[in-house]
């Protein structure tokens, strides 16, 4: 299965614009009809998702477009046209959810590329189609990176818009045809939302993340998408524990509990993947010495492809399914008694935080320093959750308390190595290697020692305005 990352940028070309001399090279015009599939509600194209089925020249290929930030993921398979390559339908299972997929928009485009400077630049002519009838006609431009990089973008949209193109519609063809707005990818709370309001905006925005990086952990290329996912799930708990008092705890903790379990499924792959990519880092550091660690890394790679394997199982299992099914309700939450506002959640938090922190000082365990930790994450999340409350002093305190979570989870980090180093050694590995690699994870704790004080002032002085 090909697997690229789409960066495009797309204009509406002005009437009678010609393409002008970008200095690159025309390619052989192309024609094909593209039939695209979702279900009868739409759910792939509501959350920024298109499936197709493409013929070129008596060749049918599938694609599947996922949302990666700006930009797509884009994953194409042969195939033919009856249904989707097993492939690329197993990748949806947490979209579809038993919902059945079928044809909804056909369109034809007539392409004409240009290739210049590390771009493509595509001139589409595109005809949406009810059976072998036109029934609208739209014409786009759009600049695609295949080997240049952000300023190469820039200059030849710049050159586009002399030669009279205008800013287009961002919407892929998809959402022109059938006139559907692009999911925006962002939730904006407006100040005044009544709490519960508020929190039932914040848990739909990480349930909806949570599905959204769900294909790429089955796709299993990028382990961003397996930390994006667990940081939804961990924030989705925090939310719900700091909303404990403003929601129904019949409706809110069974909820709560499960997500837990989803946690505790992909821990251990995304904490693997972490120490690898860290442990992988060191040990190319270590030149000459670094052929002694291969089996070191060898059998962290083992350990990862078991543990994927058990968050895989854990994606398919009717329980997670059943989880999503409720998250889908996440955004309408039922009302407990209380009605404390978020910045008294907030400030509750955060006042727990400053007794655990209280407890620390320069010879504090490497346990405390985790727990301390953790405890700050709360106090962030709960920011985060009051955030159209505590207004721009609030998303100072969130970066504030991001950067000492950083600075205690690089010592963390560190601890978990190093055991992993010695536990390594332990078991007759190469002396010399195994010290090197230790030492370095020993410097890594020793600074974060010396740097997490520092990071907490910065946090107390980020949080006085607000208390």
């Amino acid at each position: 299965m090909k697997e690229t990352v789409e960066r495009e940028l797309k204009l509406t070309p002005g009437e009678g614009f010609v393409l002008p001399e970008l200095g690159g090279e025309a390619q052989p015009t192309r024609v094909f009809v593209s039939t695209y599939h979702d279900t009868g509600d739409l759910v792939l194209a509501r959350h920024g998702v298109t499936l197709r089925h493409r013929v070129e020249d008596g060749t049918g290929l599938w694609q599947l477009k996922l949302p990666r930030g700006a930009a797509r993921t884009e994953l194409e398979q042969p195939g033919p046209p009856a249904k989707p390559p097993l492939e690329l339908s197993s990748l949806l299972v947490g979209f579809l959810r038993g919902r059945e997929l079928r044809r909804v928009a056909r369109l034809r485009t007539r392409r004409e590329v240009v290739r210049a400077n590390g771009a493509e630049i595509v001139d589409d002519s595109v005809a949406v189609l009810e059976g072998q009838r036109v029934t609208r006609r739209f014409r786009e431009l759009e600049v695609e990176l295949v080997g240049g990089d952000e300023r190469t973008l820039r200059r030849l949209v710049g050159e586009l818009e002399q030669a009279g193109a205008a800013p287009g519609e961002l919407r892929p063809k998809l959402y022109r045809a059938l006139d559907l707005e692009v999911p925006s990818g962002t939730t904006d709370i407006p100040r005044g939302t009544p709490p519960v309001t508020a929190v039932g905006l914040a848990l739909g925005a990480q349930a909806r993340r949570l599905l959204l990086h769900d294909p790429g952990v089955r796709l299993g290329s990028d382990p961003e998408d397996l930390h994006q996912l667990r940081v939804a799930v961990r924030r989705l708990r925090a939310f719900l524990r700091a909303g404990r008092g403003l929601l129904d705890a019949a409706w809110s903790e069974p909820l709560r509990d499960e997500l837990g379990w989803l946690g505790k499924a992909l821990g251990p792959a995304r904490d693997l993947d972490v120490l690898a990519e860290r442990l992988e880092t060191d040990v190319a550091g270590l030149g000459n010495d670094g052929a002694a660690a291969s089996d070191l890394l060898g059998a962290l790679d083992a350990e990862r492809a078991e543990a994927r394997a058990t968050v895989v199982a854990a994606l398919s299992s009717d329980r997670y399914l059943a989880l999503l099914d409720r998250l889908e309700q996440a955004s309408e939450p039922e009302a407990g008694d209380a009605e404390p506002t978020l910045r008294d959640v907030w400030r509750a938090e955060w006042r727990r935080t400053r007794k655990a922190f209280a407890r620390l000082d320069g010879s504090s365990s490497d346990a405390d320093l985790h727990a301390g930790r953790l405890r700050a994450k709360r106090a962030r999340y709960a920011a985060e959750l009051a955030s159209h409350e505590l207004g721009k002093r609030g998303k100072t305190f969130v970066a504030a308390a991001k950067e000492l979570q950083d600075v205690l989870g690089e010592h963390q980090d560190a601890v978990v190595a190093e055991a992993r180093i010695r536990a390594w050694a332990a078991g007759g590995a190469d002396a010399h290697a195994a010290a090197l690699l230790a030492a370095h994870e020993h410097e890594r704790m020793e600074s974060a020692r010396k740097a997490w004080p520092r990071a907490w002032k910065s946090l107390r002085r980020a949080a006085k305005p607000l208390t």
